[in-house]
């Protein structure tokens, strides 16, 4: 069974991973109104994960043999917020950083109390975020590389379009 501490950190966990689906769809709504399907795709492909992420991590905790418990989840920006896409990527990198702050929190506990199966559940989570905030700095500097020039816009854009959802939980299949 998991302590107090750590399924209340794992509870709010899945709320942000929510929260993160609902702020990647709001981003990808604004890629669509702006022309940018490829960029509109990413950020669906996202918010696929996160709502993957959130699932898998519920499951654990039933599978702890806890219930788990939600507060409520806070509205993403509106899609109209957004002016260009360097801005939804860069607003993309700082809401990593702060969901690698809240992983990372999860697996302090989980040490301190030497959960191994939740340190080891965890860390998976802790790798992912390298390679979600790596994914967000390389779209920027690319974006920045590309400035106003609206044909490597469109380049870009063509290669964003390429990514597909692959589930990272295949087992956890039956909760889809």
């Amino acid at each position: 069974m998991l302590s107090d501490n750590l399924a209340k950190a794992l509870c709010a966990q899945v709320n942000a991973e929510y929260y993160s689906a609902f702020l990647y769809q709001s981003m990808s709504a604004y890629a669509e109104d702006a022309g940018l399907k490829g960029a509109a795709n990413w950020l669906w492909v996202q918010t696929k994960e996160e709502t993957a992420h959130a699932i898998h991590m519920y499951q654990y905790i039933l599978d702890r043999d806890v219930l788990p418990t939600y507060a409520a989840i806070e509205a993403p920006p509106p899609s109209n917020s957004f002016k260009k896409l360097l801005d939804v990527f860069e607003a993309v990198l700082v809401h990593e950083q702060k969901v690698t702050s809240m992983i990372n929190n999860i697996a302090t506990i989980a040490m301190k109390e030497s959960d191994h199966a939740c340190y080891q559940f965890i860390m998976w989570y802790v790798n992912e975020q390298v390679e979600e905030e790596s994914n967000a700095k390389e779209i920027i500097e690319r974006l920045k590389m590309v400035g106003s020039n609206t044909g490597q816009l469109l380049t870009l854009d063509n290669e964003l379009a390429a990514r597909t959802y692959v589930n990272p939980f295949p087992a956890d299949a039956k909760l889809m």
